[in-house]
């Protein structure tokens, strides 16, 4: 994988300045706006699958509404267990909070080991879901289909196959989100920039981790 070229990429193209403006301006609609930009980030990600030379599109809304709403549900069915467990946690903590009295000090330690164990399993499972996602979205590209990215069997051999580059792609969404703070500084105008920019990146590396992942299992496997 080419991690600099993730982050360079965006600027080969000609109209790149256009093209990523227009996406920060899109990123402003409410909800609409998000899912669009994540559609958009995906078509990079299907470009460099593709292996094509013009890596950055313009909005595509319709396209990329759709794309952006499929993967907002692959990610939403992904992180079921976290937010199943959360619920539970919630139901729990108000059970146990409106049995307690001045002597419930034995409650209040189970509540706070309770929420200790679900801080863990949050942070652990988000690391887990941060690395099976890409793989999830590119083998929904690949098809075109929702059940392939449901198809946890090939999921997991991808990620297993080149679990090293799925780590870089988990440390490169890390970079992207500190390139898109960096808008802050520059106010509201920055941020507009800066977040599409992240997000083409964010793309881009997903992109990458299927083609090496590709190379490595063959494409009969994938």
């Amino acid at each position: 994988m080419d991690f600099g070229r993730a982050f360079s990429f965006v600027f080969e193209d000609p109209d790149w300045l256009k093209k990523v403006a227009i996406a920060g301006l899109v990123m402003l609609i409410p909800v609409i706006g998000q899912l669009v930009v994540l559609g958009w980030a995906l078509n990079i990600t299907k470009r460099v699958m593709d292996g094509s030379s013009y890596v950055l599109p313009d909005i595509d809304f319709g396209g990329d509404l759709g794309r952006g709403f499929m993967a907002f549900v692959i990610g939403f069915v992904y992180s079921l267990p976290v937010t199943l467990v959360s619920s539970f946690m919630g139901i729990v903590n108000s059970v146990l909070g409106m049995n307690m009295d001045s002597d419930s000090s034995a409650i209040a330690i189970l509540i706070m080991i309770l929420f200790s164990c679900l801080g863990i399993f949050s942070f652990l499972y988000g690391i887990f879901i941060a690395l099976l996602l890409p793989a999830a979205y590119t083998r929904y590209l690949e098809e075109n289909s929702l059940g392939a990215a449901f198809n946890l069997s090939k999921v997991f051999a991808m990620v297993k196959a080149n679990i090293g580059a799925y780590f870089i792609v988990l440390l490169g969404m890390i970079c992207a989100s500190l390139v898109s703070s960096l808008g802050v500084i520059a106010c509201a105008i920055g941020v507009i920039f800066t977040s599409a920019y992240a997000t083409a990146v964010i793309g881009h590396l997903y992109g990458q981790a299927y083609v090496d992942t590709k190379r490595k299992l063959g494409a009969a496997v994938i």
